[in-house]
């Protein structure tokens, strides 16, 4: 690519773009510390997208002919195919991606593209190519949530009939189907999902105009180049329009969530695939072994995520400190904001898109999933409503069943090992029906209000994410 460095009195380059009030270059050191070319290359789809709008909206004021609008439409399409096929010379001294491609453009078309510019600042090219580009990314990454869900659901329903152990604090608590597991997770994503989509409807709107804080001199037609860029609306405030980044925090709030949903599911398979547990195996494409001991297979997958969550929370952090103290409009310390929102984006995604893969082949272990319902008295909380619904009060009923446990921790025995005599033992509320009462099956039957586990609760969930998931 030609230099687009012109000299400044005494023979000093200086960039073309900006350098006419200046006498001296910036150095080599500068140059590529204040440059954000590196990582703003992902961005060069949604520059030329706004280019073009924006020369759309020129035409429409007189500025632009026909004509060079046609031969700035016809450079910028030659600039995408370079940059699609990697054959775009990218410069540090051209600072950015809006720099990179203006003069590209003005290399390859003349004075037409040297028009582009009119009416336009970085500040509001760089809001709306973010705007454009989250945008696309969270209809992506909604997709990846549709398909974690399904494979949650999936997942569920191949297991349809196993109960399992539901614990609180760790501890063993009450049985529940394996199913009704999953299905919590999939009501979290769809929370996640809707928090991203509020997100875009909020974002969906276009800055370009704003200038570089007060709106243009000239009158360039915002709502010619907004609906151009398949935006909803036009934002209403330049100042607002090029200082504010609360549609990436926004975004980067709801990834954090995500996250740690997803983080709490990697935990519990963490466990359930322990020897102890024994509950879930997981695919071994998604495990490692060890370079020492040949025994182990490692949830490798399911840890990145856990641990992959702090970096989304270190970007919103991040660029919520950037932010906290800068003074209206725009201040290069906004150049910070590209970063971390690329990084919420690519370990939200990938997070998702593996976790979809590893729940589609997750299998459970049915005889540890049986097991482990024996030992901590998974009936008690049964016991005590079946008291209560007989006219005790429930704190009598807690208090007799907290006996009837201590009972059978001293003796090594279960709830169901007890006879009807025994029941009556310790109170005669107890009648002959609670020997049919106090099994796991009847347990989990019984949570048939809505949002329980019984098993037709829980087959109508199944049957309704089923239809529902796109």
């Amino acid at each position: 690519m030609a230099n687009q460095q012109p000299n400044a009195p005494g023979g000093a380059p200086t960039n073309q773009m900006w350098g006419g009030r200046f006498t001296e270059a910036v150095t080599d050191e500068v140059a590529a510390f204040n440059a954000s070319i590196t990582f703003e290359q992902r961005l060069a789809r949604y520059d030329i997208q706004g280019s073009r709008a924006q020369a759309q909206a020129l035409e429409a004021a007189g500025v632009l002919s026909a004509a060079e609008r046609l031969a700035i439409d016809d450079g910028l399409d030659a600039i995408l195919a370079e940059i699609e096929a990697g054959q775009f010379p990218f410069s540090i001294r051209l600072e950015d991606i809006h720099m990179n491609v203006e003069a590209r453009l003005t290399e390859r078309i003349g004075d037409p593209g040297r028009k582009l510019h009119t009416g336009r600042s970085r500040n509001d090219q760089v809001a709306t190519d973010v705007r454009l580009y989250l945008k696309a990314e969270i209809g992506r990454i909604l997709a990846l949530a549709r398909a974690t869900q399904r494979a949650l659901v999936t997942c569920g329903r191949a297991h349809q009939d196993v109960i399992i152990c539901g614990y609180t604090h760790l501890q063993k608590a009450q049985p529940v189907l394996f199913a009704h597991h999953m299905l919590a997770y999939v009501e979290m994503l769809e929370r996640d999902a809707g928090r991203l989509a509020d997100c875009r409807a909020r974002l969906d709107a276009s800055p370009l105009g704003s200038g570089a804080l007060s709106g243009a001199n000239i009158p360039i037609p915002r709502d010619v180049s907004g609906p151009a860029m398949g935006f909803a609306g036009l934002t209403q405030n330049s100042l607002d329009a090029v200082a504010d980044r609360d549609f990436s925090l926004e975004f980067m709030a709801a990834a954090g969530i995500c996250m740690m949903h997803l983080s709490r599911l990697a935990e519990e398979l963490i466990l359930w695939s322990t020897h102890e547990f024994g509950l879930i195996e997981l695919p071994d494409r998604f495990c490692t072994g060890s370079s020492m001991m040949p025994q182990k297979k490692n949830p490798d997958m399911p840890e990145l995520i856990r641990g992959k969550t702090g970096r989304v929370y270190g970007d919103l952090i991040a660029l919520l400190t950037t932010m906290k103290g800068l003074p209206l409009a725009y201040n290069k310390d906004m150049q910070e904001d590209k970063e971390p929102l690329f990084d919420a984006v690519d370990t939200l995604a990938g997070c998702l898109s593996i976790t979809a893969a590893m729940m589609a082949g997750a299998k459970v272990n049915r005889a540890r999933a049986a097991a482990a319902l024996s030992g901590g008295y998974l009936l008690a909380t049964d016991l005590a409503d079946y008291l209560a619904s007989h006219g005790m009060p429930f704190r009598e009923a807690h208090e007799v069943v907290g006996r009837i446990v201590r009972h059978c921790i001293d003796r090594g025995i279960e709830i169901t090992d007890l006879t009807v005599a025994d029941f009556q033992g310790f109170s005669a509320t107890f009648q002959a029906d609670i020997a049919d009462y106090a099994t796991i099956p009847a347990s989990v039957a019984r949570k048939s209000q809505p949002g329980g586990t019984a098993p037709a609760r829980v087959a109508e969930r199944l049957a309704f994410w089923e239809k529902t998931l796109p």
